[in-house]
């Protein structure tokens, strides 16, 4: 069969660059045949008006689609990729008809763009299916072999076969079999996944694989994410990376700043009428408080209130000990559900932010008992603290609220690492879909406390074993 893999972002690219030119061919028609009739002065927009306004909206619609991964077909889920297409033609649309009322100098009527927006999502829907039906059907998910050695692999298994229509594990060697083992294995297949190993069996490997040509997926250890925000120097002809030990320059503090009392002055007055509703219902619940404070860690550890609306009973940790919310928690109030999916309960950290304890975007603030325990087997989570923490981050939009504290310190440390202002922005702008998406309020296992404390911890199971039955079952679903 032949290899479609070199052109596979150039057929991606032009897959929705259409997909894009279809949705702005339907803003196109509503716009020429109504709202450019209302404009203040309609000669004007005779014809280079017209299409400022039309490539406008396309780069508009572009911009969101990019940003939020509708553009990703075949590496995130299908309804993933629909659920971010509606998002961004939503904003897009919204945006659009405040620019479509600022020039007519009044609010023009929105349901033509409903209208529109509505055949969007529909043409969009089958542009999309049709694409990933294509896509699916000339690349075939690469035949991978796992190799994983103390750390438990059994979750990054099950991880991965979530997306088995692009990850496909095969099989699985543990590394201690050897590199001579492993390299004779290794050729039997298109792509490998090197797990949390050691530094030096793993290079060996890496290395193997780019002489051989083969795709090799790394988990990074904390040391490469590190080294993946330093300085490329060269001092004659020895390059250096240079990693400085301290994190946001001055101008990036200010900026950061900036941008923390740019956004949450306002947004505190705008959300004031949902926080006082809000406040309304947990009241009339059970007649409790409104506003609970916890104490949580920020930059260097320094201790903090934190406000939250309550969403659990009263006195929900009376017996002194210090737990996350589980998978459903009867410690959570039927109020309590609705306003943690919506993530009403987080509003009131915008007064945080304005007082200087957190930012917009950091690290998730833990309470000081879970980084103590944390600490104990993971010495390097405290690097997570060398900025603010904050009411979004990297860690909550592309991990879970029952993300592993280790994996959590590797996302927030990558934040870190490679902060810009852009990166704040963008962050920003991705909370808006991770609210939309379930899991990402899911809580821990009904036997764990924090997300890494397990009340009775099982025994790894045998990660080959696993492989096999998960091989099996596809096939036979194939069938």
């Amino acid at each position: 069969m032949k290899n479609y893999d070199p052109y596979k972002k150039i057929i991606l690219f032009f897959a929705s660059f259409m997909n894009v030119l279809l949705m702005s061919a339907v803003f196109s028609y509503v716009w020429y045949e109504f709202y450019s009739k209302m404009m203040f002065n309609a000669v004007s927009f005779y014809r280079r008006g017209n299409y400022v306004i039309i490539g406008f909206y396309f780069l508009l619609l572009f911009f969101f689609s990019n940003m939020y991964g509708s553009l990703k077909i075949g590496q995130l889920r299908r309804m993933e990729v629909l659920l971010s297409q509606y998002l961004s033609l939503f904003i897009t649309n919204v945006a659009i008809y405040i620019v479509v009322s600022l020039l007519a100098f009044s609010f023009v009527t929105p349901y033509y763009l409903l209208g529109a927006m509505v055949a969007e999502m529909l043409i969009s829907t089958v542009w999309n299916v049709i694409i990933i039906k294509i896509y699916n059907r000339i690349f075939q998910p690469w035949k991978i072999l796992l190799i994983y050695g103390e750390r438990p692999a059994a979750d990054l298994v099950y991880k991965v076969e979530a997306r088995r229509d692009k990850y496909a594990i095969y099989d699985a060697i543990n590394v201690d079999e050897g590199i001579e083992k492993i390299s004779e294995k290794i050729r039997s297949f298109q792509a490998v996944i090197i797990g949390d190993i050691s530094a030096i069996k793993r290079n060996d490997i890496l290395k193997y694989c780019y002489a051989h040509n083969i795709r090799a997926y790394v988990i990074p250890k904390l040391s490469d994410i590190i080294l993946m925000g330093a300085d490329r120097i060269h001092v004659f002809d020895t390059p250096f990376l240079l990693s400085k030990g301290y994190t946001l320059s001055f101008d990036q503090r200010l900026g950061k700043r900036a941008l923390d009392l740019l956004l949450s002055v306002p947004l505190f007055l705008i959300a004031s009428p949902f926080m006082l509703l809000t406040a309304l219902a947990i009241k009339l619940y059970d007649g409790g408080p409104v506003l609970y404070t916890q104490t949580r860690c920020t930059q260097n550890g320094r201790e903090f209130a934190i406000y939250k609306f309550r969403s659990m009973i009263v006195d929900a940790e009376k017996d002194g000990e210090a737990r996350l919310a589980q998978e459903n928690d009867d410690r959570i109030t039927p109020v309590g559900k609705l306003i943690r999916a919506t993530r009403m309960d987080e509003l009131p950290q915008l007064f945080n932010i304005m007082k200087g304890d957190m930012s917009f975007v950091g690290p998730r603030p833990e309470r000081p008992e879970i980084v103590r325990e944390y600490c104990e087997t993971m010495p390097e989570f405290p690097f997570r603290t060398r900025v603010k923490a904050g009411l979004t981050g990297y860690a909550q939009v592309y991990g879970k609220y029952n993300t592993t504290p280790y994996d959590k310190l590797k996302l927030d440390l990558f934040y870190i690492e490679n902060y810009s202002f852009w990166t704040d922005v963008k962050l920003i702008l991705m909370t808006v879909k991770t609210v939309l998406k379930k899991e990402s309020t899911e809580g821990v296992g009904q036997d764990q406390v924090t997300a890494d404390k397990v009340q009775s911890q099982p025994e790894e199971e045998n990660v080959e074993q696993l492989v096999k039955e998960i091989v099996n079952n596809a096939e036979e679903q194939e069938k």
